[in-house]
């Protein structure tokens, strides 16, 4: 009887953990909009690419650098691997040293920096 008990018990508290786990309710939220890897490495890519635009057409500092918030921002949708977060990082590195380099008003420096991050972004494809 002792050992029908512990085996009941047993039962009772991994269906209770197995209910209420994390990853056996992850999914993505019903406002939210999920992205496959590709198509976010896409989206990031071209935000970069707006605020290079926005910078070589004489725009303004700060609205250059909150195009490229809105591009550190977006890069948080590229979700594959280990590898892929440790490139990503390493790019988003570059993202706000321009960011950095616009506040200081080195355009030239953001200017590269940007263009780096671009091919960056760009490269994380060959990673998927």
């Amino acid at each position: 009887m002792k050992t029908l008990k512990k085996i009941a018990l047993a039962l009772c508290v991994a269906a209770s953990l197995g209910a209420v786990s994390t990853s056996a309710m992850a999914e993505g939220d019903a406002g939210r909009i999920t992205y496959a890897p590709a198509d976010a490495i896409d989206m990031v890519a071209a935000k970069v690419g707006v605020a290079i635009d926005a910078l070589t057409k004489g725009g303004e500092p700060e609205t250059v650098s909150g195009l490229v918030k809105d591009a550190l921002d977006a890069s948080k949708e590229v979700n594959a691997s280990d590898k892929v977060f440790a490139a990503r990082s390493k790019v988003n590195n570059k993202l706000k040293s321009a960011r950095t380099h616009l506040k200081e008003g080195a355009i030239q420096e953001a200017e590269q920096e940007l263009r780096d991050a671009q091919k960056g972004f760009l490269a994380l494809k060959d990673i998927l």
